[in-house]
């Protein structure tokens, strides 16, 4: 679900100080698109939306968030925006999310 190797090598690049504001502001730039999808899903823009929350996922380690992303921009792009099922993409965000945020907090307090 997380690819902890890729947060460790994202957190060595950007440095153990930098590292929680490029979370907050991951968790902030998925959250806008999210809740939008949540609330009023444009299937007109939704690869473009997968897209992006496919981006921010991989660059925090969201390995599994991301492939359900990927399926779907795909999906979008073949012109079966219709077929995509939203709920399980948006639930595995907030799994991988509450794991991450979970174990990130630990990791800073420890």
């Amino acid at each position: 679900m997380i690819d902890w190797d890729r947060i460790r090598v994202l957190r060595d690049e950007i440095g153990e100080e930098d590292f929680p504001e490029v979370v907050d502001m991951f968790i902030e730039e998925v959250a806008e698109i999210v809740d939008r999808l949540r609330s009023a899903p444009d299937r007109a823009t939704l690869g473009a939306d997968l897209h992006a929350l496919k981006g921010s996922a991989l660059n925090l380690g969201f390995s599994r968030f991301a492939q359900l992303c990927q399926m779907g921009e795909t999906s979008a792009a073949e012109g079966r925006a219709n077929e995509i099922a939203l709920p399980p993409i948006l639930a595995c965000y907030d799994e991988s999310r509450q794991v991450f945020l979970a174990k990130v907090q630990k990791d800073l307090v420890a």
